[in-house]
């Protein structure tokens, strides 16, 4: 049986999940729409900058958030002086250094889903008059649906055991940023905390095996929808 703080490590990290992919998928899919779809002089640079997450250690990540977004750095200085509103060290913050490492996982699975997409049917479109805005809401992204979806269900599982980037920039801060891995990591640095630490361990491992199952089923459905 879990206790009381166990309970909250779980909420939370549901939570802060949740945080990262909704508001990480209204940056992602434009993203991933420009880099489908454009080619331009910085594409090369902006391509890069998306991917760097994956491939940076996610302690650098968190650090780089911090020099950023923490209370004197340049952006997280000026949320502070003109909203009051600070990110280091808080669930917003946990929440934000989770959507920051899962970005490019939601935008490659965007981007090969609009890579996919048939152009011969926006161009039908474009003859019948839709323009660029109308093409992309009707015809674009209904068939990169599969892609969307399974990009923010991956991430969403991803975000579940994001671990250095979230005690970088937010810290372990219980009931406030402490997610699953952070408990975790408390449990084993404690006397006798292997038995929690198990049983966190064994619910984190359920949760990553649910997300990816749901991902490869909403994947095969709605391929099998829209006649792929």
């Amino acid at each position: 049986m879990l206790s009381a703080e166990e309970w909250e490590a779980l909420r939370l990290t549901l939570d802060v999940a949740g945080r990262a992919v909704g508001v990480g998928l209204l940056i992602a899919i434009p993203t991933a729409w420009l880099l489908s779809r454009k080619r331009f002089t910085g594409w090369p640079l902006l391509n890069a900058l998306v991917h760097m997450p994956m491939v940076l250690p996610p302690v650098v990540t968190g650090w780089l958030l911090l020099l950023l977004f923490g209370v004197r750095g340049p952006l997280g200085g000026a949320l502070n002086e003109f909203f009051g509103v600070r990110l280091a060290f808080t669930t917003a913050g946990a929440a934000l250094a989770c959507g920051v490492m899962t970005f490019p996982i939601m935008v490659r699975a965007i981007r090969l889903s609009l890579d996919a997409v048939d152009s011969g049917l926006e161009q039908v479109a474009r003859t019948l008059g839709a323009g660029p805005i109308d093409r992309t809401l009707t015809v674009t992204l209904p068939l990169a649906a599969p892609g969307i979806i399974v990009g923010a269900v991956a991430a969403y599982a991803a975000s579940l055991g994001e671990f250095g980037a979230v005690i970088t920039f937010a810290a372990n801060i219980p009931g406030r940023t402490q997610t699953l891995p952070l408990a975790i990591y408390s449990a084993l640095q404690s006397t006798g905390g292997e038995t929690r630490a198990a049983r966190l361990c064994l619910i984190s491992i359920v949760l990553a095996m649910l997300g990816l199952l749901l991902s490869e089923w909403l994947s095969r459905r709605l391929n099998m929808a829209i006649g792929r």
